[in-house]
């Protein structure tokens, strides 16, 4: 079945690494080859025509946003990738990631907050741009950068700024922390504090989409699944056997790499034989497409038809987002290795700046509506923190559940019994 992903082309352009113009919106949009293997700051924009991407077996490679954006420019608002209320539903959920992660910077350096924390700013655009597009049923696994992506999916700001104090009003009623965000109520599947542990998960979540439809034929279950990761998780194990499988077995699931450049301190320029990840889609027959992960409108527009493919039982697709992050890899580091000047590049080129500049230029929203959608997510920041702040925190009775086997969470005795049953329970220390 022929696809709106049209074929990647590319072209040898140097690209400066201060350069900062705006990137445009028009059709056919791909990212020139820069003239080093791969440089985040080097790609550019430029036009090209498009093909029909046919998804055989052996697909090809795709790139960037492709004929859906040429479709949409046939038609009556021609210049218009979105609509008023989409404009401003992803402007809201952009600007709640960025407001909500700098309070928790400031509630993590006033030690409201323990263990790391790693924050999203500004990679907000893969979030919202991948997470704003799915239905309550469809799941999302993350990583320990996880805050933003519950906040996308549904989970309310105080159930997530409750977890990072550790209060009972958490999302995992405390136990989970800042890295490991859960909600069975919004297919939040967790995050996970290893990198690539999460891809399994996620891998086995589209399984059981499929198996509900072709198995148990519940023919209205079209569950797609987001596995989003990093680029350094890509020259992991879990990473390639589970491409591997989801290409196999034509999975619901949507690989989404967030490659902000660096894996902690490390460069992937360093890390990574070849760092062009998207490459590796082919490899294993399903589609890779690289983005500009720092666009919104762009992300949107390639997750759309990802997660179309998935959901029409067309397979597995792998979408490399380059991005960025504006802070150090968690609030312990001090984030003195990577370069000032690219640091300065990726600051102008801020996502919630571009979508801003496109809804007024277009005039899809005026400056006081955006200025009271910021208005309204401080006092939704303000009002979760001072949640959090006043919940109780979790028994002691409450710290081994979800340990053992034994719901109670003090285990079950060679008898079948459970322990905290024995009358002895409480002798010694056996208490706690």
């Amino acid at each position: 079945m022929a696809s709106a992903f049209s074929a990647a082309k590319f072209s040898a352009q140097p690209f400066p690494l201060n350069h900062t113009s705006t990137t445009s919106h028009d059709s056919s949009i791909v990212f020139a080859k820069p003239t080093s293997l791969f440089l985040g700051s080097t790609r550019k924009l430029r036009l090209t025509s498009s093909s029909k991407f046919n998804l055989s077996r052996r697909s090809g490679t795709v790139d960037a946003v492709s004929d859906v954006v040429k479709q949409k420019k046939s038609k009556s608002s021609p210049s218009l990738l979105i609509t008023k209320e989409e404009g401003l539903e992803l402007y809201e959920d952009l600007v709640l990631g960025r407001a909500f992660e700098d309070m928790c910077a400031q509630m993590y350096y006033r030690g409201k907050m323990f263990g790391f924390v790693h924050l999203y700013n500004g990679q907000e655009a893969v979030s919202t741009g991948f997470i704003k597009l799915l239905k309550q049923q469809d799941s999302v696994v993350s990583t320990y950068r996880d805050h933003v992506h519950a906040l996308s999916k549904g989970v309310p700001a105080r159930a997530v700024m409750s977890e990072l104090f550790g209060k009972t009003t958490g999302c995992c009623r405390g136990q989970g922390g800042s890295m490991h965000m859960f909600s069975r109520e919004h297919n939040v599947l967790g995050g996970f504090a290893f990198i690539g542990e999460g891809i399994p998960i996620a891998t086995g979540a589209a399984f059981t989409s499929k198996y509900k439809r072709e198995v148990l034929k519940e023919a209205d279950c079209d569950h797609v699944t987001l596995a989003f990761f990093g680029d350094g998780t890509c020259n992991n194990g879990q990473f390639f056997e589970c491409l591997n499988m989801a290409a196999l077995w034509k999975l619901p699931i949507v690989f989404v790499v967030e490659n902000n450049l660096w894996a902690i301190g490390m460069s992937h320029l360093r890390a990574t034989s070849d760092p062009q990840i998207y490459k590796k889609g082919p490899a294993f027959g399903m589609p890779g497409i690289h983005v500009d992960g720092m666009d919104v409108l762009k992300v949107r527009e390639v997750a759309k038809e990802a997660i179309g493919r998935a959901r029409r039982g067309e397979g597995p697709t792998l979408v490399e987002c380059e991005t960025y992050r504006f802070r150090g890899h968690s609030l312990a580091d001090p984030d003195e290795l990577r370069d000032p000047a690219e640091k300065a590049h990726y600051a102008a080129r801020d996502p919630i700046t571009a979508l801003k500049k496109y809804l007024i230029e277009n005039s899809l929203a005026s400056e006081a509506e955006l200025k009271t959608i910021e208005k309204k997510i401080d006092e939704v920041v303000e009002d979760a923190v001072e949640f959090a702040d006043e919940s109780p925190v979790p028994a002691r009775s409450q710290l081994l559940e979800n340990v053992f086997a034994d719901p109670k969470g003090f285990g079950i005795g060679p008898d079948g019994r459970y322990r905290c049953e024995d009358p002895k329970f409480t002798e010694g220390t056996a208490h706690v």
